[in-house]
């Protein structure tokens, strides 16, 4: 179903076509803590540093109701991302509540937020459902790592992975991805840091392109609905996140579902105050970031 019909959400500039995703169910549900974050990385696709308001905190109350929906829609998984999920001051209470339902998956830079909150989490092992964390360890250098995230910061998000694993619970990584890298070679140079953390070193490792600052525009192909069809196969387009999946935002008060956790800069991928709603609407590839999706497959989700 088209909800939406403004011409530039259904056509690109050249009058085209533009390329469409029709969702076809909801299996994983994301909730945006908030941007505010105890770092200020300069590369942060959100824009996120401490204090920031330009996504607000979600309370218990407001993961709640989209839980209870998401549950009876058939949901597989619940995942939080932020900014930093653990400066939410109710973080901790809308874990404990989601874990009561189905797996759940934070995305963490693992520094002060969680090393400080470490007591409250360690119960969650105990929930009925598994509750993982995807760490940011952008290089395989400590140096490098901390340029951006401030000195030290790769030695304790590293210790944290160990703590979590030790712990039961599961851990991935999330790195940043270089414009012509050797993606294998540099994944292969984290086994010493898995190995000194005591984590296997075959872990998950999720690669990220630079997906620049909320409200960029760079100048990217459009994609339109023949790009859809003659350059990808079904199970590509199936593989998009905004198929399977959607994002909880709140922005002055109110919480909308979006189309997937990267397009929060964009009000048009609003779609909706319920998840049911949120359904029916064809989502449009007129961001750049999905043009990342369509060119390099990338997903936030594992």
């Amino acid at each position: 179903m088209l909800m939406k019909l403004d011409e530039n959400w259904l056509f690109t500039s050249k009058g085209d076509n533009r390329g469409y995703i029709q969702p076809q169910a909801l299996q994983e549900l994301w909730f945006h803590t908030g941007t505010s974050c105890n770092l200020r990385c300069p590369f942060c696709l959100e824009g996120s540093k401490p204090g920031d308001d330009r996504l607000e905190f979600i309370t218990r109350e407001d993961a709640k109701l989209f839980i209870d929906e998401a549950v009876e829609l058939g949901v597989n998984k619940l995942s939080f991302t932020g900014g930093e999920p653990f400066v939410n001051p109710q973080f901790i209470s809308i874990l404990d509540y989601a874990l009561n339902f189905k797996p759940c998956l934070v995305l963490t830079n693992a520094t002060e937020p969680l090393m400080n909150q470490f007591a409250a989490v360690i119960p969650f092992k105990n929930k009925p459902n598994a509750l993982s964390f995807r760490i940011s360890l952008d290089h395989p250098d400590p140096e490098k790592h901390d340029e951006s995230r401030g000195k030290g910061n790769f030695k304790k998000a590293l210790d944290t992975l160990g703590r979590l694993h030790r712990e039961g619970f599961g851990v991935s990584i999330a790195r940043l991805m270089l414009s012509g890298e050797d993606s294998a070679a540099v994944d292969k140079a984290y086994t010493h840091f898995f190995r000194a953390a005591g984590v296997p070193t075959d872990i998950t490792i999720i690669k990220f392109p630079d997906f620049l600052k909320p409200g960029s525009i760079p100048e990217v192909p459009e994609i339109t609905e023949s790009c859809m069809t003659d350059y990808l196969s079904a199970q590509q387009r199936d593989d998009f996140m905004c198929n399977f999946s959607k994002m909880i935002v709140k922005q002055d008060g109110k919480c909308g579902v979006y189309a997937c956790t990267l397009v929060d800069d964009d009000s048009d991928y609003n779609l909706g105050s319920t998840l049911q709603e949120s359904m029916s609407v064809r989502v449009m590839l007129k961001h750049h970031r999905c043009y990342s999706c369509f060119a390099c497959g990338a997903s936030c989700s594992e």
